[in-house]
């Protein structure tokens, strides 16, 4: 029998990994970011400083997630989807939206540009943890209630995220639910249907969608463009290419110099690979491989299904959108707008990213402690050798 122990010291390998990349992730930005900072503003520090003041901020949410007991924050399952469903309804259908890159996917609020699809990533995986634990799915007929709730709700946010347009962060946010359901006992065969029910209908809406079908075909062969819409990706390739083994060396790379877009951004790491070359991108890998491994591994430890349902779905969060960014970085996949967490630049992400982990770290205290069992000694037995 094992019962809850609460408040243990936090997780420090996981303490210690995320700032590890939090670190990294400002280096990388003083790098990648200064000639456009400085271009724009005179002052090479700007996005550094920026991202710094974000850290900041971040660290004082992920404290106080840190601090609050998780099993709270079920009360806010409701209220975080609403919110975040009223922000994305805002940015759509209002002029309240702030455009940048050819989609609207930011708002201001109270003086502070918040961006609700990284909210509605937090929101739905508690969501989905506090649906799945009252609800659990174990046999039979159990599934109607909570797919009842879930499906309609996951698919409007899906809608209204893709409708930005944001079709990376609706992808994240379609995996990660699908990833929290595979931890339910729901057949394999509901999986494999939903395959072809939602991918069919997505497919004709990218075929419909010019600027999207582009991509898709840019992304078969973006040499064939490379000066027009393939011109991200094969300088992204480019970078990587002249980064070599151990690289060009940290802050020398030449593609900042306003030949890769979003060189500070969502391709950050393609100036990872031309600075510090395949040494540094597996090094970078290895730092989020061992973060969210150590994440997973602590977290099946919680005694209660909620915690690990919210832990794991905090975690597969992260992890899918890294996964994302590094394989549009790569060219494995169409380029999209995600970020990479702790590394990318982006107030939103990092605050929300810093929140995630701050909730994690606090999944982390709650662990099952056995109970030792009383093992009684052997009776002794009088030989020649007793006393």
């Amino acid at each position: 029998m094992a019962k809850r122990k609460l408040d243990l010291p936090i997780d420090f390998p996981i303490l210690f990994l995320t700032l590890a990349l939090l670190a990294f992730g400002l280096i990388m930005i003083l790098s990648a970011g200064a000639v456009r900072g400085f271009n724009a503003t005179d002052n090479s520090y700007f996005y550094v400083t920026q991202q710094l003041k974000w850290a900041i901020v971040g660290s004082f949410f992920a404290l106080v997630a840190m601090i609050i007991p998780y099993t709270f924050l079920r009360r806010l399952a409701g209220l975080g989807v609403i919110i975040s469903m009223i922000l994305l309804i805002a940015i759509i259908f209002t002029d309240a939206g702030i455009e940048a890159g050819g989609s609207a996917r930011w708002i201001k609020i109270l003086g502070f540009t918040v961006q609700p699809s990284e909210v509605a990533k937090l929101a739905l995986v508690l969501f989905y943890a506090h649906i799945l634990d009252r609800y659990p799915i174990k046999q039979g007929k159990d599934w109607r209630i909570p797919l009842g709730i879930l499906i309609p709700i996951t698919l409007l946010v899906l809608a209204l995220v893709y409708k930005q347009p944001d079709l990376g962060t609706a992808m994240v946010l379609a995996l990660t639910c699908t990833v929290m359901l595979l931890q339910t006992e729901l057949p394999t065969f509901w999986f494999v249907a939903a395959v072809p029910t939602l991918g069919v209908p997505l497919l004709y809406l990218i075929y419909n969608t010019e600027y999207q079908w582009n991509r898709i075909l840019v992304w078969l062969d973006p040499w064939k463009d490379a000066m027009h819409l393939g011109y991200q990706i094969t300088n992204a390739e480019i970078a990587f290419g002249s980064g070599g083994l151990f690289g060009v060396g940290l802050g020398r790379s030449l593609q900042k110099y306003g030949f890769l877009p979003e060189n500070h951004t969502d391709m950050i790491f393609a100036i990872v690979g031309e600075e510090l070359g395949l040494i540094g991108t597996v090094f970078l890998l290895f730092l989020f491989i061992a973060l969210y491994a150590r994440a997973y591994h602590v977290i099946s430890g919680c005694p209660d299904r909620f915690g690990r349902l919210l832990g794991f779905g905090l975690i597969s969060t992260l992890a899918i959108q890294t996964t994302v960014n590094l394989s549009v970085v790569t060219g494995v996949l169409p380029v999209t707008g995600i970020t990479l967490p702790l590394i990318s630049y982006g107030g939103n992400s990092l605050v929300i990213t810093l929140a995630k982990l701050g909730l994690i770290l606090n999944i982390t205290r709650y662990k099952k402690i056995p109970k030792l069992r009383m093992v009684k000694s052997p009776p002794k037995h009088r030989g020649v050798n007793s006393f």
